[in-house]
């Protein structure tokens, strides 16, 4: 009886066990069904959020937008809609290069911040003397306030100091714009400069020479405007030049400067020099990457020992200037010492040269470069006359040709000349280190033309100043000149002894002092010099 009762319980409880069993099988199944499925929503919701202002560190944003940069004023222009541009800003040759393409590359360029605080340390300021148009100041402008750059004091004339020009940087926050005035000319006539010795050997002569000058006293009046401003660091760049201040440890050349030990007066970045591939370039900064490295960054055997291929039949190894530019500290009796340098009236400088930092230089790298020289200067071709207006062998060369050659045969000279079309040969420097890519500076101002900051500056612009209250607007903080003032040709330095005696009665009268002469533009080493530096 016991062994039946048994018998019939295990036959009771066997169904429930296979109920249970199928109860946990199908949980099971259910769970591994919605996990998958769950993770990947997750996913979704992720990426959709992150679509929305999640910030990826491995972005140009993340690498070079200055420390502190976020979540700070908006970049001056962006708020502007892209809507808000007009067929003729469109249309325009000067500025249809501002204009993003059909397909941006940079979606992290969107919606940039930069710190513009009073209390930002180091505050650097860059001057320049120019005459180009929107299509080159801006980018320029815009890529060096991505490095830190907080003022710029543009000096200008010709198409820069037209109205289509000129109104559009006066409406950027941190740019002063100073116009070749009849006040100017006067007020430059004045300085202590033309009683000293340092850049009297330049005094009076045309073209080069006369702008160097023009520079000079440039670079005069912006160290009393950066002092006013209370600026720390003074940077003179030509708008054909961008700072790359490699070896910081972000790409900020206010970092670069913070670094400079407090001793230091003036800083020397050496300059590398623009090898294009092409001769249709139209935009340098977007489609040159191309470098030839300073003297300064190569060992001595490399460069001597590959000098004559780097040169290619050229008068040096660098097409014009080999010295680089320079940052001073803002301090008293600062002065120029030329386009290239600064000096002070009561001290030699303690300067530093930095090792990884440069200047590119984006020289003749456009093929109507060649035309543009030759249009702005009113010497003979002759080897003997562009001696008096010309200081470098290559910028010569290239006026003769300019100025008695076909098209045809220019274009052929600036092949030979200038256009690095031998791949072998390039491919041997480039692994010798002579030759080197860069890209930030083309990968930067390609963003910031895909965020539409150029043309939303140039349409901002349009919108705020019609025609009618532009002229009121000059005589704004943006603005040195005054309503109605006369702007004015450069000044000729080549006049005659007895305008000369005359301009000399004018100025202050000052005992003349013997200081150091100025740094001109000057060559890299030459293979003849090569035991003058072994020595």
């Amino acid at each position: 009886m016991p062994n039946h009762y048994s018998l019939h319980a295990s036959l009771r409880q066997a169904p429930a066990f296979s109920s249970a069993a199928q109860s946990f099988t199908s949980k099971l199944i259910l769970l591994l069904t919605i996990l998958p499925l769950s993770l990947a929503a997750l996913a979704f919701i992720l990426q959709w959020k992150g679509d929305r202002g999640l910030t990826d560190p491995n972005t140009a944003t993340a690498r070079w937008a200055p420390r502190g940069s976020l979540n700070h004023e908006i970049f001056p222009g962006m708020e502007a809609s892209s809507s808000l541009l007009s067929p003729k800003s469109h249309q325009s040759s000067d500025c249809s290069s501002l204009v993003r393409s059909a397909s941006p590359s940079f979606p992290y360029y969107r919606d940039w911040k930069f710190d513009f605080d009073a209390n930002l340390r180091p505050k650097i300021c860059v001057t320049t003397s120019t005459s180009a148009g929107l299509n080159q100041i801006l980018p320029w402008l815009y890529y060096h306030k991505v490095l830190g750059v907080t003022t710029f004091f543009l000096f200008v004339e010709g198409k820069a100091a037209s109205p289509d020009v000129s109104k559009v940087l006066e409406t950027i926050p941190g740019v002063k714009v100073v116009y070749r005035t009849r006040e100017l000319e006067e007020q430059q006539a004045r300085s202590r400069i033309w009683n000293e010795t340092w850049l009297s050997s330049f005094f009076y002569k045309p073209c080069n020479y006369e702008l160097f000058v023009k520079q000079s006293l440039n670079m005069e009046m912006a160290i009393v405007m950066a002092r006013d401003a209370g600026m720390d660091w003074i940077i003179h760049l030509d708008t054909d030049e961008l700072m790359h201040p490699a070896g910081s440890s972000e790409y900020s050349l206010r970092q670069l400067l913070l670094d400079v030990p407090g001793n230091v007066d003036m800083v020397i970045f050496p300059n590398y020099e623009s090898s294009v591939e092409r001769d249709d370039i139209k935009d340098p900064f977007s489609e040159v990457s191309m470098f030839k490295k300073n003297y300064d960054h190569l060992p001595k055997d490399t460069y001597f020992g590959m000098y004559k291929e780097s040169t290619r039949g050229n008068p040096n190894y660098f097409l014009t200037y080999g010295n680089g530019k320079s940052a001073a500290r803002i301090q008293e009796h600062l002065r120029p010492n030329g386009a290239h340098r600064w000096h002070n009236y009561m001290k030699t400088p303690m300067e530093v040269k930095l090792e990884e930092a440069s200047v590119l230089h984006y020289t003749y790298a456009k093929f109507s470069d060649l035309t543009s020289r030759r249009d702005r200067c009113g010497c003979k071709p002759t080897k003997e006359d562009v001696k008096r207006c010309f200081m470098l062998e290559f910028d010569r060369a290239a006026f003769i040709i300019a100025s008695t050659a076909t098209e045809e045969e220019m274009l052929n000279w600036y092949h030979e000349h200038v256009v690095w079309g031998d791949k072998d040969l390039k491919l041997k420097l480039l692994r010798k280190g002579i030759l080197t890519r860069i890209y930030a500076p083309m990968a930067i101002i390609e963003g910031l033309r895909e965020s539409d900051v150029f043309s939303s500056v140039v349409a901002s612009a349009q919108a705020t100043l019609s025609k009618d209250n532009f002229l009121a607007s000059i005589g704004g903080t943006n603005s040195s000149r005054a309503v109605g003032s006369e702007s004015l040709p450069s000044r000729k330095m080549g006049r005659s002894r007895e305008h000369q005696a005359t301009v000399r009665k004018v100025l202050d009268v000052e005992s003349s002092t013997s200081h150091e002469a100025a740094v001109p533009p000057l060559s890299p080493p030459g293979v003849n010099d090569v035991f003058l530096v072994e020595a």
